[in-house]
């Protein structure tokens, strides 16, 4: 049928996304976008550059490009970036990202996720504050510009890998609105809303938007597993010199986090461990959602596990623009941010074991066990059983941020310079307890006795309704920052085509806390008992519990570093440039390496970086292509995993990371064929890391794989035009093979996900449907972090992508 009659061939999947590009105002012969040659960046420059002309490695993604993504997540969308290793593998929140190879513990402990322009939070690694836990992608969501390495530790603090910033969406003098209604085949159901307009033409703009979601989660939680929304609205006052905007977000959500599994591995072959769905499956779920339990101190710590991650943040904020005359101008941004999260989630304690060989490990000999169901009371014979963390963290966390900005126009370019204030504090309160499970997804909680003693024996049960070790860590702690920064940036114009950049930043920063001692202590003499009849002599589930001290550890921590870039950017013709850039930066130490060493901060330093960075870019109407070689270098970069037991690891190392990322777009065929690319390919390792474990052997890593980072990763993503309306996606992901640990014994296979997906334009109503992994990939993105010493093949405990899913949305734009 010819494409006059609209005729269709489906792919159920995921919309595309293109890099390097925005979209402008469509037009009837191109439904797509505007060329990057056109296109203006603003983040990692002093002032709005053309994309061509800015010596930066930055890839940017309209509002309208994330619409035809739809993605699942901000770790799902910030995965098109080359660069960026991410891991999104713990659902909506709570994912990793890796910028150009730098290892770290997690979170974005390299970059900096920004809105507008400041931080979400300051610092983004916060213990179990993975910046994505406090903010969402939606409709309100102007465009994003995620930038590596290059200027960005001159723009933000703590940025050595680069700067993510989304840009939320103003209003016009156009009324502007789009509503949206999405369900998938996991119970979602989903509604999007943003409105913009003028209250008074061409002085007074407003915008409100946000979203309210319900879902069951992809895994199988019996609960609903993400519950929540948000709303943001700003208002901007334009006069003849310059305007004032204010704004405000408030993020109140639920999610459920998760964690590794077991699995079979034998080299390069995941298989489900039986009784357990790879795809669906979770030890996250409903029937041991619930936990109440006495404390040593008196009282009871109850928590419930569908509260999940639950952040409530509020922001205000303010921005103010101003041109003082003489070619001057000042800008400055302001913001507080308000946090209070319930983080609550399940931990596996290691992996599955033998139901003999947990008795045994726990005190009992030989076949003298026995478990029973702890909500039936029934006996049973599980074959494995499974010890999980049930980890709850309270954190409170608050941020004052200002950024004040001068700008000097001159005929051959312009200079910036700047003050940043940042005032920030978390408090957190932490309470781990074990529970005892079958090694199932759906798992039940189980008791377990010895029967060689009497009910009334002390240490008769090891359980307490299911709980192995009653609250054994509990942790209160504080970190605060006193961040002062100067900076200067100058950008000048040597020829027409060719520019050079420049910029420094002095770091004057101020880090204090404490930690609170803790004892331990028991139930024995409470008065209380396990089951209304004995007492808790008759178990040893309370025999570790932890009860806070009254032994305070101040400390305090300065920092006092200058970092710097310098770049050159030669534009050979309006449509290739070319450029080169060094910068140097650095990353505070993080949080757990501060709690670590409280009694010996000489211990740590601050993560140093070197980047070089050597670009080609063209761009047209019709090919986008950026080849951006680099290397990197880091020193004092800190190992700070907190392992099952409490305990975490204190290491140090350096690393070096030889790389280079690809972009790239093509329209062919009158438009009919669209197909977008990235990837990288690097070869980060570790430098000088040699020491002694916590049980006194020595290791030597140097030279070995940096864990988790592949040495290859891609995203390819073609589009077929069918008519002007009618639009088909497919696109895959590909992996490459990682090392789980520093020494480099446990392989991550290699895996690819496959996505695909449909849309339609009916006038103003955009239906579409999109799958991820359709194929039902099992792919592993982690092994377990805190289960110490990885084995290698067998039973396996790693975090694996999510299983098959589709979603089907309707986008009103009015």
């Amino acid at each position: 049928m010819a494409m006059k009659k609209r005729s269709i061939f489906l792919f159920a999947g995921i919309a595309t996304l293109y890099f390097n590009n925005t979209y402008a105002q469509e037009t009837p012969m191109d439904s797509t976008r505007t060329a990057s040659i056109d296109q203006v960046v603003i983040t990692g420059n002093s002032n709005p550059k053309k994309k061509i002309e800015s010596s930066t490695a930055i890839s940017t993604f309209s509002a309208k490009e994330i619409q035809k993504q739809n993605p699942i997540s901000a770790a799902a969308l910030l995965q098109r970036v080359p660069g960026f290793a991410v891991e999104t593998s713990g659902g909506e929140v709570g994912n990793n990202l890796f910028a150009r190879g730098i290892p770290s513990a997690g979170a974005y402990e390299f970059v900096q996720v920004q809105e507008d322009g400041l931080p979400v939070f300051e610092d983004g690694a916060l213990q179990f504050a993975n910046a994505d836990n406090f903010f969402r992608v939606d409709n309100s969501v102007s465009r994003l510009e995620a930038l590596r390495g290059g200027s960005g530790s001159i723009f933000a603090t703590n940025s050595p890998g680069g700067l993510i910033n989304f840009i939320t969406k103003e209003g016009s003098n156009d009324f502007k609105g789009t509503a949206k209604l999405e369900t998938s085949t996991y119970g979602l159901m989903r509604t999007d809303v943003n409105l913009g307009g003028a209250l008074v033409q061409d002085k007074l703009f407003f915008s409100v938007g946000g979203f309210y979601r319900t879902d069951n989660g992809i895994r199988k939680t019996g609960f609903k597993a993400n519950n929540g929304g948000q709303i943001r609205m700003n208002l901007k006052y334009v006069f003849d010199k310059g305007y004032a905007k204010v704004y405000y977000k408030k993020l109140d959500d639920r999610n459920t986090f998760f964690l590794p599994i077991p699995l079979v591995q034998n080299g390069n072959d995941l298989k489900e461990f039986n009784g357990f769905d790879p795809n669906y499956g979770t030890y996250s779920y409903r029937a041991i959602s619930q936990l109440n339990i006495p404390q040593a101190g008196g009282g009871f710590f109850s928590r419930n596990l569908e509260d999940g991650i639950h952040p409530k943040v509020d922001v205000l904020g303010a921005e103010f623009k101003y041109d003082l005359g003489n070619n001057f101008s000042v800008l400055n941004k302001t913001r507080y941010t308000n946090i209070n999260m319930n983080y609550t989630g399940i931990f596996p304690a290691g992996g599955p074991q033998l139901a003999a060989d947990f008795a045994n490990s726990n005190g009992i000999s030989g076949n003298n066990f026995q478990y029973s169901s702890v909500s039936s009371g029934a006996i049973v014979n599980p074959a494995y059983v499974q010890k999980l963390g049930f980890w709850a963290i309270d954190k409170q966390m608050n941020n004052f941020v200002n950024d004040l900005q001068f700008n000097y126009k001159f005929d051959k370019g312009n200079v910036t310079a700047g003050f940043y204030k940042s005032n920030w504090k978390s408090h957190q309160y932490w309470n781990w307890s074990n529970i005892l499970t079958t090694a199932t997804d759906r798992p039940e909680l189980l008791n377990l006795v010895d029967t060689s003693l009497a009910p009334t024996d002390t240490g008769y049960s090891k359980t307490y309704n299911g709980v192995t070790d009653m609250s054994f860590l509990i942790r209160d702690s504080q970190i605060q920052g006193s961040l002062n920064d100067l900076y200067l940036n100058l950008d000048y114009n040597i020829t027409d085509n060719l520019s050079f950049n420049g910029g420094i930043r002095y770091s004057r920063d101020f880090y204090k806390g404490y930690g609170v001692s803790t004892t331990t202590a028991n139930l024995n003499n409470s008065g209380l008992t396990t089951d209304g009849t004995h007492t808790f002599l008759t178990t040893t589930a309370d025999d570790n519990m932890s009860v806070l001290g009254n032994k305070y550890t101040y400390w305090n921590y300065d920092v006092n570093r200058v970092s710097f870039t310098t770049a050159l950017n030669y534009k050979i013709n309006r449509e290739n440039a070319v450029y080169a850039r060094f910068s140097n930066g650095f990353r505070s130490p993080n949080e757990e390496a501060y709690y670590n060493n409280m009694n010996n901060l000489s211990a740590i330093k601050p993560v140093t970086t070197n980047q070089l960075e050597i670009g080609y870019k063209y761009y047209s109407r019709t090919f986008d292509v950026a080849v951006i070689p680099f290397y990197s270098t880091l020193k004092n970069l800190s190992f700070t995993d907190v392992f099952s037991d409490g305990t975490s690891e204190n290491k140090f190392a350096n690393t070096t990371n030889l790389g280079v990322e690809l972009e790239g777009y093509a329209r062919l065929f009158n438009n009919l064929l669209e197909v977008t690319f990235n990837g990288t390919i690097q070869s980060p390792k570790y430098q000088d890391f040699t020491g002694r474990n916590a049980d006194g052997t020595t290791f030597d890593y140097d030279g070995n794989s940096v864990r988790r980072m592949p040495k290859f990763y891609f995203n390819i993503s073609p589009a077929v035009n069918i008519t002007k309306q009618w639009r088909t996606y497919v696109s895959m992901n590909y992996y490459g093979k990682r090392f789980q640990d520093e020494k480099n014994t446990q392989t991550l296979p290699a895996f690819s996900e496959f996505g695909a997906g449909t849309s339609y334009q009916f006038g103003k109503i955009r239906f579409a449907v999109d799958g991820t992994n359709i194929f039902n990939t099992i792919g592993i993105t982690e092994g377990d972090p805190r289960a110490g010493s990885p084995t290698g093949d067998g039973i396996i405990m790693a975090r694996p992508i999510m299983g098959a899913a589709v979603r089907a949305s309707i986008t009103l734009d009015f």
